[in-house]
């Protein structure tokens, strides 16, 4: 098993003036911090399923000639549908990409975020962040900035239990609040 490590959060959010949904992960993988942005294991299949979900493909984060190219298509992408990601913990000690290992958890601060946005809907791309979330933000965000979440499962390859099919099915509802 790898080392227990502390890790900062490296990543700045992908959000502007005109973002409704937020999407929260946990902390970003190792090859996400390796590659300078989120959800970038090519194994993972977050990049999978979201373009689905609005009927666009993009270059896999392993497939992609260019990862600074990969990276614009991707906030582009987010920023055109009107999301916003990031990760609820601003540093943590983790083995490796493992969110059950998550200890001395420290949450980011989203009050930037929910004050020059229109978000008002908050997305979990799995259990452990809805629980750090809970454990560390709803008392400081939900009601003041009247927020309504939601946890979607785990993109992660290591949550087995949904087909590439499921979560798409499950994220459909992320793009109903992305709708004016």
């Amino acid at each position: 098993m790898p080392d227990s490590t502390l890790i900062t959060h490296p990543l700045p959010p992908v959000c502007n003036a005109q973002s409704k949904v937020l999407l929260l992960g946990t902390m970003p993988s190792p090859k996400s911090r390796e590659l300078g942005f989120f959800y970038m294991h090519p194994q993972n299949r977050f990049w999978r399923v979201l373009p689905q979900v609005f009927g666009e493909s993009l270059a896999l984060p392993n497939k992609a000639p260019d990862t600074k190219a990969a990276i614009q298509e991707r906030r582009d992408f987010l920023l055109r549908h009107k999301l916003a990601l990031w990760d609820v913990l601003a540093s943590c000690q983790i083995e490796g990409a493992a969110d059950s290992s998550i200890r001395q958890e420290i949450p980011n601060d989203f009050t930037k975020i929910f004050s020059e946005s229109k978000i008002c809907h908050v997305f979990f791309t799995g259990q452990t962040a809805a629980a750090l979330w809970k454990k560390h933000c709803k008392a400081l965000y939900e009601e003041r900035f009247n927020l309504t979440v939601h946890t979607l499962p785990s993109t992660s390859p290591a949550n087995a239990r949904f087909t590439l099919e499921n979560l798409i099915e499950e994220y459909q509802i992320v793009k109903k609040y992305t709708l004016d």
